[in-house]
């Protein structure tokens, strides 16, 4: 549930459910594991140090997420807020009708349509890629996108963004948080990284990016110990210990654990893949070595901004963590281990509520759906809306190797699942495509999300970002099935 207005006394708690997986804190990483004492993430100092800081609101510009990312030149923008423009051509795009709707008093009338309020504008842009609308930053959220101005993304960067309206307004804090699609470090991939001697050449392309993230969170669907026997036969996925450079490399603060293939090779393996990524500084959730470690939240804080990770795989093979036994925090639900545990459904929502009131945004991590298809199960909605009500404004999921669609539950942003990010899967067109899903935070509030389309290589197995009709292509897969705002 998306939570009430910041104001200078009452920090707001923001939940993400993302699909991945889940784990607990390192010494050294800067993660915490919250226990049912913990105490409110942000103290009353912190958060009145926070209101004295004000700038004035920003002037920002937005669109529909299904057209391109869009930058206009300074000079353009303060054109369009003086003069108004009748095709997108005004400002660099394709010559298309253009209309604009905005919430701001001192545009001249014949620059745009004024509308009452920012959910009135904002639900004119949902309604139609032609829309253009002109909001206050303090209006925006993630539904729509925002347009940069003179290289300036007004939501990351607000300090340097040119157009400015009179009236003040909190500083946020930002906060950037990047996540990754499935990562496979094994089989054919391990092969390829033998060959050219370097444990971390897949994740090199994307490296910078996700570096840059202030949280990067990846699905890590690979052991890092094949000590044992091959569970699933030719689909069991085990990875060199050495892989772990790469994902050092790449900066890696969250590895979701939660999925459907970390016990390919018994209980010793996953015990190994624990100790390893602690000894590398590397937190991850969703699994351990008991079914405590397996459920425990991992909280990252960045900025004052304090979030919680929790994750779960519904899709069975790995073996479900027990009192003493390791393995991943246990959804039972269609389709694979079907029907929905009710009961254990309600203590996850428990869990996300009872986060909520203690740090400024949680995310949840789920592992689920139907492989080889962009058409998320009706099953994944109901849990989504289920942990939204608990809290949630994000939730992310992993597993079927293809982009799903966006929804919103309740005003919580689902994104069903981003794809493979490093897979040997070279049989599909669209088992070779993905996206990065970039959120940031203001204070713990969910302000933009945004994918970033990239293709893996059928010979190195290596993703790189792609742009123009090649992204247009990829991103069609998620928006074909996307509904409500993001939909059309």
């Amino acid at each position: 549930m998306r939570p009430p207005a910041r104001t200078a006394s009452v920090a707001a708690a923001v939940v993400v459910v993302v699909g991945l997986a889940a784990c607990s804190g390192t010494e050294g990483s800067g993660a915490t594991s919250p226990t049912e004492s913990a105490s409110p993430s942000v103290s009353p100092s912190v958060e009145a140090e926070r209101s004295e800081d004000r700038d004035p609101d920003l002037t920002v510009l937005v669109t529909h997420h299904r057209r391109a990312p869009l930058d206009v030149s300074e000079a353009r923008a303060r054109r369009l807020l003086d003069q108004g423009a009748a095709s997108w051509s005004a400002l660099g795009a394709a010559d298309r009708p253009l209309r604009i709707v905005t919430t701001l008093d001192d545009l001249p009338s014949s620059a745009a349509r004024r509308v009452p309020d920012s959910r009135t504008a904002l639900a004119a842009v949902h309604r139609s890629r032609r829309t253009l609308g002109i909001v206050r930053a303090s209006e925006v959220d993630e539904t729509v996108r925002v347009v940069s101005v003179g290289g300036v993304d007004p939501l990351r960067s607000p300090a340097r963004y040119p157009l400015r309206a009179g009236e003040a307004a909190p500083t946020p804090d930002v906060v950037t948080m990047t996540f990754t699609g499935d990562v496979m470090l094994g089989r054919r991939v391990g092969d390829y990284l033998d060959t050219v001697g370097d444990p971390a050449a897949v994740l090199r392309p994307l490296a910078p990016r996700l570096r840059s993230a202030d949280i990067a969170v990846t699905n890590l669907e690979s052991t890092l110990s094949q000590a044992g026997s091959p569970t699933q036969g030719g689909d069991s996925f085990g990875a060199d210990p050495s892989v772990r450079r790469g994902l050092r490399l790449a900066g890696l603060d969250v590895i979701g654990l939660a999925n459907n293939h970390l016990g390919d090779y018994g209980d010793t393996a996953m015990l190994r893949t624990f100790e390893r990524l602690r000894a590398r500084g590397l937190p991850y959730v969703g699994a351990g070595a008991d079914r405590a470690e397996a459920r425990r939240p991992l909280v990252v804080e960045r900025s004052g901004t304090r979030v919680a990770f929790v994750a779960f795989d519904a899709i069975g093979e790995t073996p479900a963590a027990t009192a003493d036994g390791p393995g991943a925090n246990r959804l039972s639900m269609p389709p694979r281990t079907g029907p929905l545990d009710r009961d254990r459904l309600r203590r996850l929502a428990a869990q996300v509520r009872t986060l909520s009131g203690r740090v400024d945004t949680v995310v949840v991590l789920a592992h689920w759906g139907t492989q080889y298809t962009n058409v998320p199960e009706p099953v994944q909605s109901r849990v989504a809306r289920r942990l939204a009500d608990a809290g949630a404004d994000l939730v992310v999921g992993g597993h079927p190797h293809w982009l799903q669609g966006w929804e919103n539950a309740g005003g919580t942003l689902v994104v069903h699942s981003l794809g493979n990010t490093v897979f040997d899967m070279d049989f599909q067109q669209r088992t070779q495509e993905g996206a990065l899903l970039e959120v940031v935070l203001w204070d713990g509030e969910l302000k933009a999300a945004d994918l970033v389309p990239y293709v893996i290589g059928s010979d190195d197995f290596t993703p790189r970002v792609v742009r123009g009709s090649r992204a247009r292509t990829v991103l069609e897969t998620a928006w074909e099935t996307s509904t409500g705002p993001y939909g059309r």
